[in-house]
Order: C-alpha cells, then sequence, then structure tokens
C-alpha cells in the first residue's frame, strides 16, 4: 500500500478510492482524461506574462510583480509547490518593495490548470499573507475550480511520487 501523503488531510474514504486508482493502474488514465495536455509555458519570460495577465485582469490595485520564475530549488516533498515572497530592499534613502513568485520547476510539465492554480494561489497572497478564509475565498474568486483543480493536482503529484511520467 502506498502511503499517500499529499492527500493525508482528506477522508479514508477518499484516500481509499485513490488507493484502488493507484493499484488498478487506473490513476493515470483518469488524470490523462481529464487534463490531456501540458501546457507550453516553459519560460520564465512567458510565466512572467502568465502571471501579471492574471494579476492585471483580478488584482489591479495589488502591488506589482517584479519577478515571477520556475525554481528547480522549492521542493514539493515539503509541500511547497509555489513561494510568495515580499523583499524589502534600502536604496539610498528609500526604501523599495519588491514581490517576487517562484513555481517548482516540476510544473513546466503539468496541465496548464494545475499551473494557474498555483499561480492563483501564489497571487492571492499579494492581498492576504495568510492561509485563512479570506484567502481561499479570493482564489475562488480568481479560479472557481480552485478546490478540485487543488485536489486533482495532488493526484497528480502522488503519481508523480509513484516514479511515472505523464506527459
Amino acid at each position: 500500500m502506498t502511503t499517500l501523503k499529499y492527500l493525508a488531510g482528506y477522508s479514508p474514504t477518499l484516500t481509499q478510492q485513490v488507493q484502488k486508482l493507484i493499484d488498478n493502474d487506473k490513476l493515470a488514465e483518469v488524470l490523462l482524461k481529464k487534463y490531456p495536455v501540458a501546457h507550453n509555458i516553459k519560460t520564465d519570460k512567458a510565466l512572467y506574462n502568465y502571471a501579471l495577465d492574471m494579476k492585471n485582469q483580478y488584482l489591479r490595485q495589488s502591488n506589482p510583480l517584479s519577478k515571477v520564475i520556475y525554481d528547480d530549488k522549492i521542493d514539493v516533498l515539503h509541500h511547497a509547490l509555489g513561494l510568495h515572497t515580499f523583499v524589502s530592499r534600502v536604496q539610498g534613502g528609500n526604501l523599495k518593495a519588491k514581490n517576487e513568485i517562484r513555481i517548482g520547476a516540476i510544473f513546466k510539465i503539468a496541465p496548464l490548470e494545475f499551473l494557474r492554480m498555483i499561480v492563483v494561489h501564489e497571487l492571492a497572497h499579494l492581498r492576504e499573507k495568510q492561509h485563512n478564509k479570506a484567502f481561499y475565498k479570493l482564489c475562488a474568486y480568481m479560479e472557481p475550480d480552485y478546490a478540485q483543480l487543488e485536489f486533482d493536482m495532488r493526484l497528480y503529484l502522488t503519481y508523480l511520487e509513484l516514479g511515472d511520467k505523464l506527459y
């Protein structure tokens, strides 16, 4: 039996269903049926433009983004899919603030829906620093299927952990 660490907070009934899919070699089939292709946002510049477009659509009044990149140092195993950092620097007599988003490089080859979910999550941190009710409400505003995408992305990570590639 596989340890389903990405699904640790879900009900035993649900995790048993996922375990059955794994045991019957059906998890890939389920994921590919729902998400048949990977996205084509491969460069940091393309990722920045993608995130900036989304920010301009939903969070126009928020602080600007200075950097959005894929980061191969982000460790999915430690429950970090992306990071939002707020960096303050003193330049001369001025205080400069920068918002940076780093997305795990593992998501260079993933469905667009999963990348969107992670970008939405990190953008929501521009307004809400904590994972509270307002944070998840903002995520759902930017991506109505946020909760389902988060679950499906956890299934995807579980599949990758089994040692296979989907795309």
